[in-house]
């Protein structure tokens, strides 16, 4: 049975970095459903999220490989994790002056926002779960939908300090070696 993980990374902000991520990822056959990367609250840091759909030993094969790569400084499946998981995306749909008006009432029903208005289209931004974002989606379908930009999912566990909390100090190890 497989499963969708969020897998979280803290990772080196250097070159080359997310390629080798996602190689590693290629190379064991899965697909990533989507990535985040961005920048971490300590300097030189980013953070990575992750989502594959996978068998949980496979995914935590996976995982521990993931911890080998040089880069690497940190890394943690929350799937099971109480967590607060966000996505943004930007929908552009067409919209003419008998229907602007219906659109705009959706949009303010999902809480999201319109952030572009052209003569035969409006932009709009909604953040939220995969759900919400999917159902805004579904119901602006019918209007016609000319372009669509997602993040994927972001993510943060509930409560204190993250399964990947370290001191400002801490250096990687200096002995990682490449996965194999």
């Amino acid at each position: 049975m497989t499963t969708k993980h969020t897998l979280i990374a803290l990772v080196e902000d250097r070159p080359g970095v997310l390629n080798r991520v996602a190689s590693l990822f290629r190379r064991r056959g899965f697909n990533i459903e989507s990535i985040a990367v961005g920048h971490s609250e300590l300097p030189h840091l980013s953070r990575m999220t992750i989502v594959v759909d996978g068998a949980n030993t496979m995914v935590e094969q996976v995982r521990k490989q993931l911890d080998k790569v040089i880069d690497v400084v940190k890394v943690s499946d929350i799937t099971e994790e109480a967590i607060v998981a966000r996505e943004l995306a930007l929908l552009k749909v067409k919209a003419n002056s008998t229907t602007r008006s219906e659109i705009i009432q959706i949009v303010d029903i999902f809480r999201a926002n319109i952030v572009d208005v052209a003569t035969d289209s409006l932009t709009i931004e909604v953040t939220g779960d995969e759900d919400k974002i999917d159902s805004l989606y579904t119901l602006l379908r019918g209007f016609g939908i000319k372009e669509v930009a997602r993040t994927g999912r972001i993510a943060l566990t509930r409560g204190g300090a993250g399964p990947l909390y370290v001191e400002e100090k801490t250096k990687p190890p200096s002995g990682k070696t490449k996965a194999a």
